[in-house]
């Protein structure tokens, strides 16, 4: 007997196939049949005028502390995503050494300064029991709702082994071999690979860069290629080109450690912008030199426009902008006064608007600023309209304008900048670059920076906008490049199409209504802490291990997800 019949639906396979009408039974948690089936299941549901595809993968995400609090992953358990890839960009709650228990408060004011987590959230939503990484994926087995993969973190490693050190230090060799057998024990306990940074974004919680931007060449090189002694492995890698464009040297790097490991590497995010048209040429020139050297380099990019708010009162990307950051790290009464004097905003104004603000530089355009959240009776009123407009009625540049409506409400306006890259030009641009062989769907950054943007959602949307609305790829496509593509990139065993003996982790959807509503901020985090969340719409049920999660986007209570295990739960990509 099946546990569960989905009959009549449209199937969308994930293989990039046509769709087509099928019934598809689940059983102990794997598909067991597709077709006209007959066999008796202990419930069923007619899904006529329904698609159904496989679950969504989710490539890049922050969920190793939410899963605690929130084993569904919500949002993006709700808007169809079935697994999801996290321990990126080098950070990770473990391994911690117990010899050292500040560093679990090292590692959660880390967190909340580079990944936006809300502190409160760190200290008392999550358990902090583990110092092994294999404790750590321990910790969270049979008790989430979603299947989850791990990297193991290039910053954990080293503050580990080095202690205080790891920010501005050099290993010893004893040092770098302690390092290199963490990393082999957390991939003998299940870890996806390793994942390193050298983006300049990146500080801790001290406002120091973050430890693994200290590495140099080799050590990077050391711990990639132990990565490649492992079966169903991978590299996630951030330099600082990645928000811009890679010098040669980062390319190299690149390229070199995913040819030491024999192992795809993922970075993550390519933008595309028509305003700066060889910007992609440039960043996918890493996967073109992978290939001849042996190695395979994959770009992340999203498929939608993800946009992030701003804010003068907490840390944020215009905190990154040169000159700008020991204005904005001043307290609030001295940061209000300091950008109260004209000479100090002329000169903001201009740093920021210069060469060497580089790609931070679209972010001074403050005429297209929309006010967001407002709290004092001075702004009343102001929530939804263009600063340009508010400055010509009072008289002002735009940001002085800005910055008066902010000072109004000590600085905890919500600021949106409008996007730069929505033109058609930009579009056909990110139309053509999906279909790169280096190119990969994803980047949303779900778990972080959860006040400020919702990058989530981005799976209901892009198939929304399939269906409906800009219609630049199918749908066959667009459910491929979201479940079989990532699925092949990690070598998920069984996972990522519809086919009999996969395990059944499915969406059910209705094509004339499945999108993502508004990103809306709520207090829902342990301490009361906000965050943005997007209702799904159009999403009938998700279905993870064979499990009912999501109903009518609900959840369901139960928990059937899996940390899955490299080497078991995955088998090594060839890079050639």
């Amino acid at each position: 007997m099946l546990d569960h019949l989905i009959k009549g639906a449209t199937v969308v396979d994930g293989t990039g196939a046509p769709g087509y009408t099928a019934d598809v039974g689940i059983r102990d948690g794997r598909i067991a049949v597709i077709g006209i089936v007959t066999e008796e299941a202990r419930t069923s549901e007619d899904a006529t005028g329904l698609i159904l595809a496989p679950g969504f993968v989710d490539p890049h995400t922050h969920y190793d502390a939410q899963l605690f609090w929130d084993p569904y992953a919500t949002p993006s358990l709700n808007h169809g995503v079935t697994t999801v890839a996290a321990g990126n960009c080098g950070f990770t709650l473990a391994p911690l050494n117990p010899d050292r228990p500040a560093d679990a408060d090292y590692t959660r004011r880390m967190m909340s300064k580079v990944e936006g987590m809300s502190l409160v959230s760190l200290e008392e939503g999550a358990p902090w029991t583990w110092n092994s990484f294999g404790e750590y994926l321990d910790a969270l087995e049979g008790r989430i709702a979603v299947n989850a993969g791990f990297m193991v973190g290039h910053c954990a490693l080293r503050r580990h082994v080095m202690g205080p050190e790891a920010v501005g230090g050099q290993p010893d060799k004893e040092q770098l071999d302690a390092m290199l057998r963490l990393l082999h024990d957390a991939m003998d306990a299940g870890a996806w690979g390793f994942s390193t940074t050298q983006s300049s974004t990146h500080s801790d919680g001290d406002g120091q860069p973050v430890a693994s931007r200290h590495a140099l060449p080799a050590e990077l090189l050391a711990l990639s290629k132990a990565v490649g002694e492992h079966e169903g492995t991978q590299i996630e890698g951030i330099v600082a080109g990645c928000l811009d464009q890679f010098t040669d040297a980062e390319i190299d790097l690149l390229v070199e450690m995913s040819a030491a490991a024999g192992r795809p590497l993922n970075w993550n995010v390519l933008t595309i912008d028509s305003a700066a048209p060889a910007r992609v040429p440039r960043q996918l020139l890493a996967g073109e030199r992978a290939r001849k050297a042996g190695g395979r380099v994959v770009a992340l990019t999203m498929p939608i426009l993800t946009p992030m708010n701003m804010s003068l009162g907490t840390f944020c990307a215009l905190n990154l902008i040169p000159g700008w950051g020991p204005v904005l790290g001043l307290p609030v009464p001295e940061r209000i006064e300091k950008l109260g004097d004209p000479a100090v905003r002329a000169e903001m104004v201009r740093r920021g608007q210069s060469e060497e603000a580089g790609v931070f530089r679209r972010l001074t355009n403050f005429g297209r600023y929309v006010i967001g959240d407002t709290y004092s009776e001075a702004n009343r009123g102001l929530t939804g309209r263009v600063v340009a407009d508010i400055a010509a009625e009072r008289g002002l540049d735009p940001f002085s304008c800005l910055v008066e409506i902010c000072a109004a409400d000590e600085l905890r306006t919500v600021l949106w900048p409008m996007p730069t890259d929505n033109d058609p030009e930009s579009w056909a641009m990110r139309a053509e670059a999906w279909q790169h062989e280096d190119v990969l769907l994803g980047g949303s950054d779900a778990g972080a920076h959860l006040d400020r943007m919702c990058g989530a959602p981005y799976t209901t949307r892009f198939i929304g906008d399939c269906l409906r609305g800009r219609k630049l790829a199918s749908l066959e496509q667009a459910v491929r490049m979201l479940t079989d593509d990532p699925a092949q990139l990690f070598g998920l065993r069984d996972r990522g199409r519809i086919q009999e003996g996969f395990h059944a982790d499915l969406v059910l959807f209705d094509p004339e209504r499945i999108d993502a509503g508004t990103a809306t901020l709520v207090h829902d985090l342990p301490g009361d802490s906000p965050r943005l969340d997007s209702k799904a719409i159009g999403v009938r049920a998700v279905w993870v291990n064979g499990v009912e999660a999501i109903r009518d986007d609900v959840v369901t209570g139960a928990v059937p997800g899996r940390v899955l295990r490299s080497g078991r739960d995955t088998r090594t990509v060839a890079t050639r």
